[in-house]
């Protein structure tokens, strides 16, 4: 008896059929699942899959790396280019000024200016010590001694750039040897909205006191980046997100028809005589010409980059 009791049971248990209590799940199963949420967060979406590629882009952005290489001390020699310097802004720290030196109208607006400014260090030297100082050059009785200046670090220009929610919009020169250009660069970068100007270590124009006169003041205010290696630098901003634009005369694309100016980008322009070096070139994105009716065969590095900065500012305006 107790066998068939177990097996009658076993048999009831197996038979389908409702439970008791079902927790109001069936009532919940009906109710409505609320807003439908914006496409960013429907998982699949288009929208949300670009916004996650944004994210990523941006997780990808160059942390600010403050304290980049510094330039050495640089001696202003003369009464006429140490007037010029003091009244164009040239950071100094110190005028040195002769014994007994003959006090014409030069050797007082030098020390107007370096009074005015406040600052700068006044120090009063005998012939010989100036003599030594600048090597026997023809100093005139005044010497102005210029700080070394103080770089920033390649990928402090990008990354300030993705802070203030802005596309970058770099210049790097490559094989640019004349301060007066770099300095001219500088000015056009300021004018034009543009985040800085990055030089490779060796064998290029640093931030001298001409660089800085050229500029108009503009050094200031605007970036200037050392590279140890221009290559690998251009690669860093590849890897963020930026488009390599090198400016050579056979380039395959002629300015008015690059289509990248309104995005992340970094003009590289050349020295006058040779170009772009060979790895640089190589490492552009795109090669860009602008086109000259004139005939002529090039322009220098400071009217090229500001005839592209132009046309950057235009199509981002």
């Amino acid at each position: 008896m107790a066998g068939n009791s177990q097996r009658r049971n076993r048999r009831t248990a197996s038979k389908k059929g409702a439970t008791v209590g079902s927790g109001g799940k069936r009532r919940r199963g009906l109710e409505g699942k609320g807003p439908t949420p914006p496409a960013e967060m429907r998982k699949g979406h288009a929208k949300q899959r670009a916004a996650n590629a944004k994210s990523k882009h941006a997780g990808r952005r160059p942390a600010p790396r403050r304290g980049g290489a510094k330039g050495t001390s640089e001696l202003v020699v003369g009464r006429n280019p140490v007037f010029e310097a003091l009244r164009e802004g040239v950071p100094a720290n110190t005028l040195y000024v002769q014994q007994f030196i003959d006090n014409d109208e030069r050797v007082r607006e030098a020390l107007k200016l370096a009074g005015d400014r406040g600052g700068i260090a006044l120090m009063e030297a005998p012939k010989p010590e100036l003599d030594r100082m600048t090597n026997g050059l023809n100093h005139q009785g005044l010497v102005l001694q210029v700080p070394p200046y103080e770089y920033a670090h390649p990928e402090d220009l990008a990354a300030a750039a993705f802070d203030a929610g802005e596309d970058p919009l770099i210049v790097a020169l490559d094989g640019v040897t004349d301060p007066r250009n770099l300095g001219a660069v500088v000015r056009s970068v300021a004018a034009f909205g543009g985040h800085g100007v990055v030089v490779p270590e060796r064998r290029a124009a640093g931030m001298t006191a001409g660089a800085w006169k050229t500029s108009a003041g503009t050094a200031a205010r605007t970036p200037v980046a050392r590279a140890t290696n221009l290559t690998r630098a251009l690669e860093a901003y590849q890897k963020a997100g930026m488009t390599v634009v090198g400016l050579a005369a056979d380039g395959d694309v002629e300015l008015q028809d690059l289509e990248v100016l309104d995005g992340p980008v970094v003009i590289v322009v050349g020295s006058e005589g040779k170009g772009l070096s060979r790895l640089v070139g190589e490492t552009c994105n795109l090669r860009v010409r602008i086109p000259m009716p004139g005939g002529a065969e090039s322009l220098n590095a400071g009217v090229a980059a500001g005839v592209v900065l132009y046309e950057a500012a235009r199509r981002r305006g």
